[in-house]
């Protein structure tokens, strides 16, 4: 789902509205305008004029926005409360949806945060249909708003509460399983797969309701069904690369992307390297310095760029060198999470990667961590994607390891 369009900011929060919410607020106003028809025809002032309908009709579908955004106001707040930044609000197709930069780091934390909305969309409900009796005396049309409003209300927050994610109600059960069993992996799985019932229960019913001649009922239900099994997959797809960047080490995505040369070496014999590289994708390769089989350091440009040609023949490359240390690195045997962890940290483009000993002996950079996970998921990336992603140095294919990363070690399975 695209960003949409933002309206305005609450609390700093961004609150988008997606292109797709623009139908829906259509069919909203349609059905309201033809609910007003039905529910004032035996009323005392009768039906009022048509334009006075299809105003009502519109007001009404504004303003069930307005709960929705109440609803993921709620989850936000909440969320603001627990130390999660909240990147903003987006009303879509299918009601709204908060972004959020990462999860909590507690099970009641985020227990609090799914509850909020239900929460919120309950007190609205009973708050309104308690207020419908008043609204009636004043205005039979402002009754049937008020009353439709706190109806609707309540079935948003019965609906979000079915035990099964993307619904708050699955985002509970993952809390409430992660509070009891200590894992948030655990909570994901059990919540998954009661989604997933749901969204084929949901399809299920909605293809009866289409056979039987019940179009708007059971498209809409095909729809939920048809969103709830993507949003299972996209869940069950986090979990599969938390447990590749969990099982894989940075070994099995080590690439040598250095060159060696003896500190004797010419300054000269330095720039005919430079002049002879090949490097279409991605940043030059590191020039470490050895001395008779002994790691010195490494040399960049610079010094090329600092001294005049004419001392290229006289100085040697161990009179410039820069300590290994200066180099930001990581252990062939750590985990893959960690390399993605620390070059985001540190925005290097590569990490030299050391052997047990503590020597050098390969790098490390993005295109090689998304490769190393993905051939571990049965994915191989064709070459054109591959040379595409070392140019520019990201993750292929938009593999979002850094906030994947993130979400791990905030669910404090993992050590940061």
């Amino acid at each position: 789902m695209g960003e949409g369009w933002q309206l305005l900011r609450i609390r700093g929060i961004p609150l988008r509205i997606h292109p797709s919410w623009f139908l829906i607020l259509a069919v909203a106003t349609v059905a309201f305008q033809q609910q007003y028809r039905l529910s004032l025809a035996g009323s005392a002032v009768g039906v009022p004029p048509l334009p006075w309908l299809w105003g009502l009709g519109l007001i009404t579908a504004v303003l069930l926005f307005v709960s929705v955004l109440l609803h993921e106001l709620g989850h936000s707040l909440v969320a603001l409360s627990q130390g999660v930044q909240v990147k903003s609000i987006t009303l879509f197709l299918l009601g709204g949806v908060a972004s959020v930069e990462r999860e909590c780091s507690t099970a009641i934390g985020a227990l609090l945060v799914a509850a909020a909305g239900p929460a919120v969309s309950l007190l609205l409900g009973i708050s309104l249909l308690a207020a419908s009796h008043s609204a009636t005396h004043l205005a039979p049309w402002l009754g049937v708003m008020i009353t439709e409003l706190g109806s609707l209300n309540l079935v948003l927050a019965l609906f979000n509460l079915l035990p099964g994610l993307p619904l708050d109600g699955g985002l509970i059960v993952k809390a409430l399983v992660w509070q009891v069993t200590g894992s948030q992996r655990r909570g994901v799985q059990v919540a998954n797969a009661s989604g997933r019932l749901l969204a084929y229960l949901a399809i299920g019913f909605g293809a009866l309701l289409l056979l039987r001649g019940a179009g708007m009922g059971g498209a809409w239900l095909l729809l939920l069904g048809w969103f709830g099994l993507g949003a299972v997959r996209n869940q069950q797809q986090m979990l599969q690369l938390q447990a590749a960047l969990t099982a894989l080490k940075v070994r099995d995505a080590a690439a040598r992307r250095f060159r060696v040369l003896e500190a004797s070496s010419s300054l000269r014999e330095l720039s005919r390297v430079r002049l002879a590289e090949e490097s279409p994708a991605g940043p030059a390769d590191w020039l470490l310095v050895c001395d008779r089989g002994r790691w010195q350091g490494v040399i960049d440009d610079a010094t090329l760029q600092a001294l005049p040609v004419q001392r290229w023949d006289s100085d040697r490359v161990g009179d410039h060198l820069q300590p290994l240390s200066s180099l930001a690195s990581i252990a062939e045997d750590a985990p893959l999470w960690q390399a993605v962890q620390q070059l985001e940290d540190s925005n290097a483009p590569r990490l030299l990667v050391l052997s047990p000993a503590g020597l050098p002996s390969g790098t490390v950079e993005r295109p090689d961590l998304g490769v190393a996970v993905l051939a571990r998921l049965g994915v191989t990336l064709p070459e054109p994607l591959l040379q595409a992603a070392r140019r520019h140095n990201t993750y292929p294919l938009g593999l979002a390891l850094p906030q994947v990363v993130r979400a791990m070690v905030a669910s404090g399975e993992l050590g940061a």
